[in-house]
């Protein structure tokens, strides 16, 4: 275990220096985000967590759209983990907190608290060892009630596989079906694995399924960037009839899934 988030650490510290000024140069992972954000803002909460804040955007947003609110975070990288700090007390939020550590450290880096929220955007847990054990632990320091909103690099990206196999570039047409994925990077290697909605429903089924949805099912995923460059006046329509698909059994087709579950209460209701 310590070696595989070694190696995502290593990843993600050497992707630090850049990542916001590529963020902000890609309109698609921006509307994402803000759409992430939005299944976030539909609930109440009082103690958030986020799994894999990378520079702390999320953290941050949410720390100042949400008054009173605690935002705590855990990220493996300790490069994000300095950006996403200095951040914060450059804007002056001592109700956000930036730890570094796995979702196996959870239980000890906050003992005897709980969250209402806890949220992952863009797939941190694609990069966890085993995704059953992954949810358990993070069970672990969820209030009875709780809500999670959960985004996945989606396993089933048809759109994708049809374009790579168009170049013939097989190998990376069936990348997500191989038991080690190795992100998106084609020079770098990242420890993860791709996961289908029956995979991530089985993992938290002590959960009330609220919400799914699906993202970039018919408009091009953020990494392809020549492609988005040339669709993009188009791109409010490829986005609208994506929420029409979410409406279908395709809604399972995008380059990313969102799940939000509940935690049973008390009550178990």
């Amino acid at each position: 275990m310590k070696h595989f988030y070694t190696e995502v650490g290593s990843y993600y510290d050497r992707d630090a220096g850049d990542f916001d000024a590529r963020y902000w140069d890609n309109y698609v992972l921006q509307r994402i985000r803000q759409d992430f954000r939005e299944e976030v803002k539909r609930f109440r909460f009082r103690q958030m967590l986020e799994i894999g804040y990378g520079t702390g955007m999320d953290m941050i947003h949410f720390s100042t759209t949400h008054s009173g609110v605690s935002v705590a975070g855990i990220d493996i990288s300790g490069e994000m983990q300095k950006v996403a700090a200095k951040k914060a007390e450059f804007s002056g939020l001592d109700q956000v907190e930036a730890f570094k550590g796995s979702v196996e450290d959870l239980a000890s880096l906050f003992p005897g608290r709980s969250f209402d929220m806890v949220y992952v955007f863009f797939g941190a847990l694609n990069t966890v060892e085993d995704l059953t054990v992954a949810a358990e632990n993070i069970d672990r320091v969820v209030a009875p009630g709780g809500k999670l909103v959960l985004s996945f690099v989606n396993k089933h990206y048809v759109a994708g596989m049809v374009l790579e196999m168009l170049k013939f570039r097989w190998r990376r047409a069936f990348s997500r079906y191989q038991s080690h994925w190795g992100g998106y990077s084609p020079s770098q290697h990242l420890p993860s694995r791709c996961y289908s909605p029956r995979e991530i429903k089985r993992a938290f089924s002590g959960y009330q399924l609220i919400k799914r949805k699906g993202y970039s099912i018919t408009h091009p995923a953020w990494y392809y960037h020549r492609l988005s460059r040339l669709l993009k006046k188009f791109s409010p329509y490829f986005w609208r009839f994506d929420r029409m698909l979410n409406k279908t059994f395709f809604w399972s087709w995008g380059e990313y899934t969102l799940f939000v579950f509940k935690k049973p209460d008390h009550m178990g209701q």
